[in-house]
């Protein structure tokens, strides 16, 4: 018998959902998969771009703006585990014992594993092993995802497939030019890109580009005016706004095509949705948790 097609992503930060999978999440969620997210922090090192907002309770700030970018995807509220954002560079917070980098690795893939427990998902999405720019919470994020990923192989619930979101070398040159995105500035692309071959899945997300949008700048302290993200040109946008791009992590099946343009192609999986409170064949009955 056929499952409910499930997707689980794990992220360390509100926003972190949005640039690199935020067009496939809508996606799946709007074929009708269950499309649950695991934040790890509240961003609370970040900074807040939008003079706007005036002084913010930034935690709970871009707790909000996560919840709104979730909405604004189609896919279920974020599940947050508690921790705190680390921080970077001159930023790293070394002295907070609840920061990410001072965590138990251990404690954060068994908090996965009830997730995946609880919503059955079929494909497990993460950062690539450089974290994107080498965060070390976007690092921890790929670490104990991937971990969760191996050890539910003896469990109940087996993630059939995990995949890691990347960056062409040429996506990354293209973020990197005019005004580019800060958090790229001075890497080498030969390190935190993959080339081309790396690519297992390409996503086609022209039809989602306008809630990807959306959900991006749903993120108002972390794209205002003072921000890099905020301010990127439509040329170095439109490719973001085309396809997004995943290396295979690891699989537990075989898959009918290599590379691949669907994250669930081959999976006994089925999709429903819900029209007017009836739910029909062909697209998913969602699961709520608090």
């Amino acid at each position: 018998m056929s499952a409910p097609a499930s997707l689980l992503a794990v992220f360390a930060h509100p926003d972190d959902e949005a640039l690199r999978c935020g067009g496939t999440l809508a996606l799946y969620a709007a074929r009708g998969a269950r499309v649950h997210l695991i934040c790890l922090t509240r961003g609370e090192a970040g900074r807040n771009t939008d003079p706007s907002l005036g002084d913010v309770d930034l935690p709970a700030q871009r707790e909000q703006e996560l919840r709104s970018a979730c909405a604004a995807l189609g896919i279920e509220p974020p599940i947050f585990l508690g921790y705190h954002d680390s921080g970077r560079g001159d930023r790293l917070r070394r002295d907070d014992p609840l920061a990410a980098i001072n965590a138990d690795p251990g404690r954060m893939e068994r908090q996965i594993l009830e997730v995946i427990e609880r919503t059955h998902p079929q494909l497990l999405l993460t950062f690539d092993p450089h974290g994107m720019y080498g965060h070390p919470d976007h690092l921890i994020a790929h670490r104990v995802a991937t971990a969760a990923y191996a050890s539910s192989g003896f469990r109940q619930v087996r993630v059939q497939r995990l995949f890691y979101t990347v960056q062409s070398r040429e996506e990354m040159l293209r973020l990197q030019s005019g005004r580019s995105l800060g958090v790229l500035e001075g890497l080498e692309p030969e390190t935190y890109a993959v080339c081309d071959c790396t690519i297992a899945a390409r996503i086609d997300i022209r039809a989602h580009a306008t809630q990807k949008r959306a959900a991006l700048f749903a993120h108002r302290t972390q794209t205002g005016p003072l921000s890099t993200l905020g301010t990127l040109t439509d040329e170095q946008f439109a490719p973001l706004m085309a396809a997004e791009t995943f290396s295979l992590g690891g699989i537990r099946s075989s898959v009918p095509q290599y590379p691949m343009d669907d994250l669930f192609a081959g999976l006994d999986v089925e999709f429903h949705a819900e029209v007017c409170g009836e739910e029909i064949r062909g697209g998913s009955a969602q699961e709520q948790f608090a």
